[in-house]
């Protein structure tokens, strides 16, 4: 006879199991990195198109090197217990990010840290032989200093309108009592002065080397700053302020024969290519004008052959043709690698990794009670989806090629490693804000069983008086 009243004890999980049990933070979002790490390893195995085995190990351990580092940049970042930790940091976002562009852009050699040419544009630094892309950590840098500013701005409102003196903004504070000065006590003057000020700084910095890398950096900066709470009047405001400053530009570019910003030659001929073989038609086969325009629309023609040729569910892995004819299909055109080798079921698959992580992150934004917090998660978030739909949209030849990488997929040290760093710290915050919730109902739990131990009492002295 079955005894109805014996509960088993549970038997304590082992190995792997044990692991994603004692794991804290979003568990959704661990899938997530770790399902794209290693898809990344795959994918690039595969995507070579070198022959020889030794150089294809090579290139695996050297991805696999990186994509070690990368997931301990994540864990390193997870284990961070602390918010003011990152708010702290944060608040050097755009100084750090301003002392690499200044570098670049004049094109200066500081011993360990050199700046380098790539395809006729300065866009890369050299520290100690490591390649450093500067655009990609001034993506991540800035959107942690705008989350900042954003909160610094709201508790810097909250205190002056308490009659207390400011914890944040001191500077701005300081030189309002100063002569002619008095207008930085205005709250657009503060935002303009700590947050549309830097923004602008930044994305003109970046344009220099990368038209299309200083508009994408703008929108993920307004995007970051609309979650953050600014006035959409202002950001509209900010915005035609944008476009005003892109034509007066374009039209020095135009009025000193490309003297003047050379990128936006190369920017303007992106936008206004069309990717086909009929621009081949009227050049004589062989000519040197004839190869010219072919190496021109040789990988973004090549993409959308190897999206076409993916089907539904792929040629399978390894049996990618247009690797062989796509220069960088493993950074710019991964996403249409990955649909020739794994079609458009796998293709769909990415997406939803995409879409997933903007869900969880929202979700956990809402659970933050920090606004620091929920800012930097929401503007992360953002970054990396805006980044990879990006990056989706120049593949299948909706948007002109921008060199936007797939985070976390494409190839590339410094992109992987700062896009794990953008996965860390939401792995943290989320980590962060669960033991809180977790804190706050077992503090609930406490109290309920405190209340119901009272009336217990009570009834018992209830009784004795009966």
């Amino acid at each position: 006879m079955e005894n109805i009243g014996h509960t088993e004890t549970e038997t304590p999980r082992k190995g792997l199991w044990k692991i994603i049990d004692n794991m804290e933070g979003d568990k959704v979002i661990w899938i997530i990195v770790l399902l794209l790490m290693l898809i990344s390893i795959l994918a690039i195995f595969s995507s070579t198109p070198l022959l020889s085995d030794d150089s294809r190990i090579e290139i695996m351990k050297n991805h696999g090197i990186v994509a070690a580092a990368g997931l301990a940049v994540v864990i390193g970042l997870y284990k961070i217990r602390k918010i003011g930790i990152f708010r702290w940091i944060s608040q050097a976002g755009f100084f750090f990010t301003l002392f690499l562009l200044l570098i670049l852009d004049f094109h200066l050699k500081l011993g360990f840290l050199n700046a380098q040419e790539l395809n006729g544009a300065w866009r890369t630094l050299s520290f100690f032989g490591f390649q450093i892309h500067v655009y990609e950590i001034a993506k991540v840098a800035m959107v942690m200093y705008l989350a900042w500013a954003l909160h610094a701005f709201r508790q810097d409102r909250d205190a002056i309108e308490a009659g207390e003196e400011s914890p944040t903004f001191r500077l701005a504070n300081w030189l309002s009592t100063k002569k002619h000065m008095g207008f930085l006590k205005k709250p657009f003057w503060k935002r303009a002065f700590y947050i549309y000020g830097p923004s602008l700084i930044i994305c003109a910095l970046i344009a220099p080397g990368s038209n299309s890398s200083a508009i994408f950096v703008a929108i993920i900066l307004i995007g970051t700053m609309m979650i953050g709470g600014v006035p959409f009047k202002e950001l509209i405001v900010a915005g035609g302020a944008l476009v005003v400053t892109a034509l007066l530009l374009f039209g020095l570019h135009k009025a000193t024969d490309g003297d003047f910003m050379p990128r936006l030659k190369t920017f303007t001929s992106r936008m206004e290519a069309e990717y086909d073989t009929k621009a081949l038609d009227n050049l004589k086969p062989g000519s040197q004008e004839f190869y010219d325009v072919l190496d021109d629309i040789r990988q973004p023609y090549g993409a959308k052959i190897a999206v076409h040729e993916g089907g539904l569910l792929g040629k399978g892995s390894g049996n990618s043709t247009q690797k062989y004819s796509v220069t960088h299909i493993y950074s710019d055109y991964m996403y249409s690698f990955l649909i020739e080798e794994y079609g458009l079921l796998g293709g769909i698959l990415i997406i939803i990794l995409y879409i997933s992580l903007i869900a969880r992150s929202s979700m956990i934004a809402r659970m933050c009670s920090n606004g620091f917090a929920k800012i930097a998660v929401g503007g992360l978030a953002f970054l990396i989806t805006g980044q990879a739909f990006m990056h989706m949209l120049v593949n299948v030849d909706i948007m002109p090629m921008t060199g936007q990488t797939l985070p976390l997929l494409s190839d590339g040290a410094s992109a992987f490693l700062v896009s794990c760093a953008a996965f860390g710290i939401i792995l943290s915050i989320s980590r962060m804000a669960k033991k809180k919730i977790q804190n706050a109902e077992e503090t609930i739990d406490m109290n309920k069983d405190d209340i119901q131990a009272r009336l217990e009492i009570l009834e018992q002295i209830e009784d004795e008086k009966l």
